[in-house]
């Protein structure tokens, strides 16, 4: 099962904190577990919500444009992996072992798994299907 793996914005990283070397090094040796045991398929941070935009598409059509910085620190994301697992639980054991990723701050990760072609039922045709495969295979790394 493929998840995603957010991680929680803090204060410290909306306001563009950048870790210690130390701390870098603590998550680079993580991913590189994670790369060894065949789990990593993605992973990247996120700059601070100033530097974002957000688009909401209104009823009845049309769009309206927010420049960041964006409130509620807790409900932003200040990056994510994307893991192969076998289940959830596989998924929170790996999160356990994670370093702190916010040494000093309260951090929190969310784990969401991804839906799968069986979760969308009928309406999910072979046909559909089969363009999503294509376009997953044009835009995997070569």
């Amino acid at each position: 099962m493929q998840v995603m793996v957010i991680m929680k914005a803090t204060r410290s990283s909306e306001a563009g904190v950048m870790p210690s070397q130390e701390d870098m090094a603590r998550m680079i040796r993580f991913n590189e577990e994670m790369v060894a045991a065949g789990i990593l398929k993605s992973a990247d941070g996120l700059k601070p919500s100033r530097f974002g935009k957000r688009v909401r598409f209104l009823q009845g059509g049309g769009t309206a444009v927010t420049d960041g910085p964006f409130g509620a620190t807790r409900e932003l994301i200040a990056g994510y992996w994307v893991w192969e697992v076998k289940s959830m639980d596989e998924a929170l054991e790996w999160v356990k072992r994670c370093p702190d990723p916010m040494p000093g701050e309260e951090a929190e990760i969310e784990i969401r798994p991804f839906f799968g072609p069986e979760d969308f039922g009928a309406e999910f045709t072979p046909e559909l299907q089969e363009r999503v495969e294509e376009m997953h295979r044009a835009v995997e790394p070569r």
